[in-house]
């Protein structure tokens, strides 16, 4: 059996096929960080994000999201997700002050940011809803 290119942890070569599953904000959002360069702190902070909201540390070979593969599970989390593109954006924010903690050294704190987050509202898939 094969299984389509996937990763263990969101890859940044996917954010700009994030671009137009949500509104405005996120589009421009997805628009500024496409070009840069992976190891840019805002590509690496869009990762720690949607690494969060996949739940890839939950991830693993064999699994039907790792089957599917990164593309499809990234696509399919952004797109089922309920908050606004405002929320999203916040946890982008979030993301960013966790790695520049991190690079500063104050890791003590940043457990319990992660879990101060708010767990990602996804709508339920159509062959999910029972009639």
């Amino acid at each position: 059996m094969t299984f389509p290119r996937t990763e263990l942890l969101f890859p940044p070569r996917l954010i700009p096929d994030l671009k137009d599953l949500r509104g405005r904000e996120w589009r421009k959002l997805i628009e500024y960080l496409t070009p840069l360069p992976e190891t840019h702190p805002d590509t690496l902070a869009f990762c720690l994000m949607m690494i969060r909201l996949n739940a890839c540390l939950g991830c693993v070979s064999g699994s039907y999201r790792f089957m599917r593969g990164c593309e499809i599970c990234s696509q399919q989390t952004i797109a089922r997700y309920q908050g606004s593109d405002e929320e999203l954006i916040k946890l982008f924010s979030w993301a960013k002050r966790d790695l520049e903690r991190y690079a500063e050294g104050q890791t003590d704190d940043l457990m319990a940011t992660s879990a101060a987050a708010p767990e990602p509202e996804l709508a339920p898939d159509e062959d999910e809803i029972e009639e």
